[in-house]
């Protein structure tokens, strides 16, 4: 049976996960964290993607991101799961595939939720028992969203997720 097409729109946010293939661990050691954190950046500029949170775990990573065409949404996630897999795959002598399946996507309505969906994301390390606090946490967008740390990676939320810069 064929797998449904997704439904994406044009300058809608989205929820975007996805996971290592059985659950295995896709970040070994901190190059591979920046590697994936370099991939996201050069990705998220190609498609024009604004980006909102981020989290990356040890066996899956979470996106909050806006897009203004929403046929470049499949076109960023393949990018980076590609790129990294690449990466992955000739720096641990593997072959195959990295991720299990399509990733995961979910709407986020525009206002609060959008923060909520933000800190959600951004406390991923400490409902798995790996930080007490988000801000301990070195691969998550919350010290530069939240302490405003230079990493240049994430853009401000605008509660509206509107285009515009009014």
């Amino acid at each position: 049976m064929p797998r449904s097409s997704r439904l994406f729109i044009d300058n809608a946010c989205y929820h975007l996960r996805t996971r290592g293939n059985q659950k295995q661990n896709v970040f070994l050691n901190e190059q591979d964290y920046q590697k994936c954190l370099e991939i996201i950046k050069r990705a998220k500029s190609k498609y024009n993607i604004h980006l909102y949170a981020y989290c990356l775990m040890t066996n899956h990573f979470h996106l909050l991101i806006q897009t203004f065409q929403a046929r470049n949404i499949s076109k960023f996630m393949q990018w980076i799961n590609r790129g990294y897999t690449a990466y992955f795959n000739a720096q641990y002598k593997k072959v195959g595939h990295l991720w299990q399946g399509r990733f995961q996507s979910s709407p986020i309505v525009k206002g609060q939720y959008l923060v909520n969906v933000a800190t959600y994301i951004e406390n991923n390390p400490v409902r798995a028992g790996i930080a007490n606090d988000p801000v301990n946490y070195k691969w998550s967008s919350y010290q530069e969203r939240c302490i405003f740390t230079k990493k240049y990676l994430v853009d401000p939320i605008k509660l509206d997720c509107s285009i515009s810069d009014g």
